[in-house]
């Protein structure tokens, strides 16, 4: 695995606590921020091979291994040039899905003047201007992108304010 991969795993499962089954949490039954429809879906592919198929079983390790094929190899974070840009993308990516986290990517590179189409795919196109903007002004990249982030959170309590 690679060290950049290493350090958003580090800091993102740092946030994601152990288990959770919240009532009100839309999410569901979660294990490190794992949400069990995702937990069962690894399983079913062979991802992982838990003991115990059951979400309260998935150990650390396995949700590494989830987080690595299904978020971080799928959104190519690897080829981002900033450490703290591709960690900020891939807790996104954890806590609101890989399009979504995309979608934020794109809608906060065109805030900052880049004409990119927000379909949520993390393409050639928006990877290259993610790099243009961690090589430009990370931290202006950085902020949007939280900015764009939290605009989604508070659509969703609006929408929903259980959330």
């Amino acid at each position: 695995m690679s060290k950049k991969f290493d350090y958003a795993f580090r800091r993102t499962i740092g946030y994601e606590g152990g288990y959770s089954d919240e009532p009100s949490d839309r999410g569901g039954r979660t294990r490190y921020g794992i949400t069990e429809e995702v937990f069962k879906d690894a399983v079913r592919r062979g991802l992982i091979k838990p003991l115990n198929p059951d979400i309260r079983e998935l150990t650390v390790g396995q949700a590494k291994t989830i987080y690595k094929v299904d978020y971080w190899d799928r959104l190519s974070l690897d080829d981002v040039l900033n450490i703290d840009i591709a960690a900020e993308i891939f807790d996104t990516a954890v806590n609101m899905g890989t399009s979504p986290a995309t979608k934020i990517c794109q809608r906060a590179l065109n805030y900052l003047g880049e004409t990119l189409k927000d379909d949520g795919i993390m393409g050639p196109k928006t990877l290259g201007k993610i790099n243009d903007w961690c090589n430009k002004d990370s931290r202006a990249l950085f902020v949007c992108l939280n900015g764009f982030q939290f605009m989604r959170y508070v659509a969703i309590v609006n929408r929903d304010d259980s959330q």
